[in-house]
């Protein structure tokens, strides 16, 4: 058989086909491109391009079906159909949103997550990962049998009196990483929850505090699980976003006063830079946090209430609450990123001129911050061409009625 019957170029149909096989008919592979005709070279290189999921992971996968029960707030596999033709035909972002009647964010958060590199975008593959993606609990990686030389790699290393965070490193120090490469976060996992197994019990006590649980760190929750696991991350966030393209996209942060005994929120729009201060006099619980917020920006008409991005604190866990009464997104920071909110450090930075560091902030009434956020937004911006915040989201305003 010559080694591709399509001609010099497989047509986008076959491509097609063969993704369908896999994700809709539950084929392997290997029997997908038989059928098909072509080179089981072709046919790897295709899974790796446009399926994404590994080999192993879709032995352990069940294919989707058209009539799917639908879960969530998510895309429906006849919504993904759509946006696939609406990219063959050249449609416009708006253009498909507005056919399948979703927000223009969630097909520019659709496409930036599964689109190939180059350009194609597949619905039946889209379906599937996001479904995998979705799948609780998800296998620990250290639990799986395509890692059985990573795990015995870990356990030699241990032995010998490595770290884990050693392991790590130097795992990622392979140019070729053969074993795969983890965190040492997941070998911790590994060794204090006993429910994720994968490596010897007894490692534990190779370690030098010797611990037999670990002292708790980070955001979690009393079960252990992190408050922000099925959380948006900031990789996630759509380009308009970073480029400031659109208006309506947040970032948010506190300011703390001596203790963290005293708070206040703060909120800058990414486009004009304009300045929401949240007042929260009684304590900046999860709850108080998201109740001023939800009063103070529902004021804001609903086209500049796209999304807000925040670094990982406490404060912020009744996202879901935000997103449903609110904004289409939260995305969180990664840990120890400030620079990746950088519009609200610096504005944090020159409210600090009326809030100063190691002063009780509980004292100021919401009509002092009123007058606080009125000057701010009043104040020329040189990264505005010397505009003012007010007077751009005035504009804005003036030009979604016009």
């Amino acid at each position: 058989m010559p080694k591709n019957p399509h001609g010099n170029r497989y047509k986008q149909a076959v491509r097609d086909q063969f993704v369908d096989l896999i994700c809709k008919d539950g084929l392997p592979p290997a029997r997908a491109a038989t059928r098909l005709g072509i080179g089981s070279g072709t046919a790897a290189r295709w899974r790796r391009k446009y399926v994404g999921m590994t080999a192993f992971e879709l032995r352990h996968h069940t294919p989707i079906t058209i009539d799917q029960e639908h879960i969530g707030r998510g895309l429906t596999f006849e919504e993904r159909v759509l946006i696939q033709a609406g990219i063959r035909d050249q449609w416009t972002q708006s253009r498909i949103a507005a056919e399948i009647g979703r927000d223009r964010s969630v097909v520019c958060r659709e496409l930036h997550r599964n689109t190939h590199a180059d350009g194609q975008y597949s619905a039946a593959a889209a379906h599937l990962n996001a479904r995998h993606r979705r799948r609780r609990p998800k296998p620990p990686i250290l639990c799986r049998e395509d890692t059985a030389p990573l795990r015995g790699f870990i356990e030699d290393a241990m032995d010998v009196g490595w770290s884990p965070k050693l392991i790590a490193d130097m795992l990622r120090r392979e140019p070729d990483a053969t074993m795969g490469r983890v965190s040492h976060e997941t070998i911790y996992r590994a060794l204090y929850v006993q429910t994720r197994g994968g490596l010897r019990q007894d490692l534990a006590k190779q370690l030098s505090l010797g611990r037999s649980q670990r002292k708790p760190q980070g955001t979690t929750e009393r079960r252990g699980r992190s408050i922000y696991q099925d959380a948006f991350t900031i990789s996630e966030r759509p380009p308009e976003v970073e480029d400031r393209a659109i208006p309506g996209h947040w970032e948010g942060d506190l300011i703390v006063g001596p203790g963290s005994k005293s708070a206040i929120g703060t909120l800058v729009e990414r486009a004009t830079r304009f300045v929401i201060l949240l007042h929260l006099p009684d304590g900046h619980t999860a709850n108080q946090v998201a109740t001023q917020m939800i009063q103070q920006m529902r004021q804001l008409p609903e086209q500049l209430r796209q999304s807000i991005t925040w670094d990982r604190g406490t404060e912020l866990a009744e996202y879901r609450r935000i997103q449903t009464e609110l904004v289409d997104a939260v995305y969180f920071a990664d840990p120890h990123s400030p620079w990746q909110r950088g519009s609200n450090e610096n504005t944090n930075r020159l409210l600090r001129h009326w809030f100063k560091k190691g002063t009780d902030l509980s004292g100021h009434t919401q009509q002092d911050l009123d007058e606080v956020a009125r000057k701010l937004n009043t104040r020329p911006r040189p990264t505005l061409d010397y505009d003012t915040p007010a007077k751009r989201l005035n504009q804005i305003l003036v030009a979604s009625t016009s």
